[in-house]
């Protein structure tokens, strides 16, 4: 069993860590509190490479998997700058066109997911439902050739920011096959559709989150939103709930790598504190153990959830999807419990030199703390570990 990463692996990580640390927490923020988006890096970032290493070299990216692109997600998020977009439109939408698009799709879409001059976000959750698929109120009807698309959505990241939003929607079908019923008792299939931002019809409001972030979130509303046949990802709506699945790994193993390079960020910038700070007879802070010893704690945590992301993105580059399921879940909840641990012992290690916005990590607070909702609850993930891994009844 070998974990170390490969040396194409190790040259990434440097890279991507050179190119954080370059640009670090302070721009991140100024570009959160001044209301805009960190446009320079992400256009850097994708011109190095960084943002397409997931996408095959056919579409202009590097051909690597979802454990490269964990990699860049943690070391920017190490340096202080965690991208959000980086999760949604590369992880998510990329992985879904590229594995259950159309070619014509994939020639339209990659590359330009790749080089960063697109992005594509995704919009499954809504106020009722929540993300749960079967319940979703978003539909999709035919008119003549066209799609129609109708229906609301939430906590929508970066639709100001893409150019597309990947949108999941039901559709009635007269036939058997996945999914809940109508009130006529027809089928409802899951559906994803590729909307343009500008499409008539589809208009959106900014929520107001207590986060930190220059990434912003939006509720989103679809209003008879007409789309063309060649909208529809896949083939045909067979396609729909395999796309579905196929980006909900991808999510949870790049937010979790994204909530691990959090983690060592706070933990790097308390351990520089508590190393020099000196009081109490000229002895530093982190020669005691009740400074040490949490943040030694919070240390472990992060190196623990960092081994379950390493081994969720191997399982699902070698194409083991329910092994990688398993894995996916596991690895976001201990990423997201070890990163808020980090960030609120950090906090604590710095005393109310922690509280200010010059040293760097209350600033994450409420980013790590959502870590532990979204994109799935710590609840959810522990329901899913008692059925499948524990082997109990489904409770919910």
């Amino acid at each position: 069993m070998n974990f170390d990463l490969t040396p194409e692996q190790e040259q990434l990580r440097d890279a991507v860590r050179a190119l954080g640390r370059r640009y670090g927490h302070r721009y991140f923020v100024e570009k959160a509190k001044a209301g805009e988006h960190t446009t320079e890096l992400w256009q850097e970032a994708g011109g190095l490479g960084y943002l397409g290493v997931n996408i095959p070299t056919e579409y202009g990216g590097g051909g690597g998997g979802i454990t490269e692109l964990a990699i860049v997600c943690e070391e920017l998020a190490a340096a202080g700058c965690p991208l959000l977009l980086l999760v949604v439109s590369p992880a998510i939408a990329a992985t879904v066109i590229n594995r259950h698009g159309t070619e014509e799709q994939r020639e339209r879409h990659l590359p330009g997911l790749a080089d960063g001059t697109q992005k594509i976000v995704f919009a499954i959750t809504e106020p009722d439902a929540g993300s749960n698929f079967h319940r979703l109120a978003t539909v999709a009807r035919r008119d003549g050739d066209d799609w129609v698309l109708s229906g609301r959505k939430c906590y929508i990241s970066g639709v100001d920011e893409a150019g597309h939003v990947l949108v999941v929607a039901r559709v009635a079908v007269e036939d058997g096959g996945a999914g809940s019923a109508d009130a006529s008792g027809r089928k409802l299939k899951p559906a994803l559709f590729i909307v343009p931002t500008d499409a008539p019809g589809l208009t959106w409001s900014k929520l107001d989150m207590e986060i930190v972030s220059p990434e912003n979130q939006f509720l989103l509303y679809l209003d008879d939103v007409r789309l063309p046949a060649d909208a529809l990802v896949g083939e045909s709506l067979d396609a729909g709930l395999p796309a579905l699945f196929s980006g909900l790994n991808p999510e949870r193993i790049t937010v979790a790598a994204m909530g691990a390079g959090t983690g060592r960020y706070a933990i790097e910038r308390a351990g520089a504190y508590t190393a020099t700070r000196a009081v109490w007879g000229g002895r530093t802070i982190g020669s005691h153990q009740g400074v040490a010893h949490p943040l030694a704690h919070a240390a472990v945590q992060v190196e623990l959830a960092r081994l379950m992301i390493q081994q969720a993105a191997a399982r699902y580059d070698a194409g083991r999807d329910l092994e990688a399921g398993v894995c996916a879940n596991m690895a976001k909840y201990a990423a997201g419990e070890a990163a808020a641990l980090a960030v609120d012992t950090a906090v604590q290690a710095l005393g109310g030199a922690g509280m200010t916005t010059e040293y760097g990590v209350a600033t994450l607070l409420g980013a790590v703390r959502a870590g532990r909702i979204a994109p799935v609850s710590r609840e959810m993930i522990l329901n899913f570990v008692a059925q499948h891994v524990l082997g109990q009844d489904k409770s919910y």
